[in-house]
């Protein structure tokens, strides 16, 4: 069905017949875009993204199932994930160019392993822990958060992603609680352990399963985020053998639309 200003809403299904609900723009290339955590299609910074891609590029960006418009399908799994990611590329036209955002980044890469249609990758910010300056997270922290859920504790699962994974401030998630999004925040806490399992037990960087993503790769990291985030994105872009680490000025991990279009506009247009 048509959207505003040209973009095209519409569903596909993925393997296991879970609905995946996608907005289409523009037109060129196809570009997928992947986002993070509890983040929609409808997020200002992954549509803006796609309104600035979008005079170059057919830009499709996707709800991740349990979210938005996407439907969800029991029981969850890394795989399925992907599968939805091969769904949207095949309804791009087979092939695209992927960027993936925080863990969605971590799909994008997990995704480029199995998925010859994924033809380019760029990735902000993907959050593994390569040393001890990273936040500690429990082996089982998907499970632990799957728990909090199913005991009906969402906001319990949220402000633990948000301390432990984001480091986020807990005072600072206490004041969150009174905000107009907490809502939303808590009906996509079931995600959250998605988004744990995507990145794997701790966080662990998959060096050996990265080094075999023989395409161009794209990695970029924030000025002002965490020392650990940039020294994860330099062994990502380390891990891979077709890839490049940019770090952008005055940039925290909440990156700016400004910021980030130029750069992937550049490095998809180039690949």
């Amino acid at each position: 069905m048509p959207g505003a200003a040209g973009v095209l809403s519409a569903t596909v299904v993925s393997a296991d017949g879970t609905p995946i609900a996608y907005d289409r723009y523009g037109s060129g290339p196809a570009v997928v875009l992947v986002a993070g955590a509890m983040m929609e299609r409808a997020h200002p910074t992954m549509a803006g993204l796609a309104e600035a891609l979008a005079p170059w590029f057919t830009v499709l960006s996707y709800d991740r199932r349990g979210r938005g418009g996407s439907g969800d399908t029991a029981p969850y799994a890394v795989e399925r994930e992907v599968e939805d990611l091969a769904a949207v590329v095949e309804a791009a036209g087979g092939s695209a160019k992927v960027f993936g955002g925080s863990s969605g980044a971590g799909l994008a890469l997990e995704a480029a392993t199995r998925l010859p249609g994924v033809r380019e990758l760029a990735l902000w910010e993907p959050p593994y822990h390569v040393d001890d300056s990273a936040p500690p997270l429990p082996g089982d922290f998907a499970e632990q958060l799957a728990a909090l859920v199913a005991a009906g504790r969402r906001d319990t699962a949220v402000e633990r992603f948000m301390v432990e994974a984001a480091e986020v401030p807990a005072e600072a998630v206490a004041g969150m609680r009174a905000e107009p999004f907490w809502a939303a925040a808590e009906a996509a806490a079931h995600t959250l352990a998605y988004e744990a399992a995507v990145m794997g037990p701790g966080n662990a960087l998959p060096a050996a399963r990265l080094a075999r993503i023989d395409r161009p790769a794209l990695v970029l990291n924030g000025e002002d985020s965490p020392a650990w985030m940039r020294r994860a994105g330099a062994a990502v872009a380390a891990a891979l053998p077709c890839a490049a680490h940019r770090v952008l000025e005055e940039q925290t991990h909440a990156v700016t639309v400004e910021a980030l279009a130029p750069e992937l506009l550049e490095f998809f247009a180039r690949s």
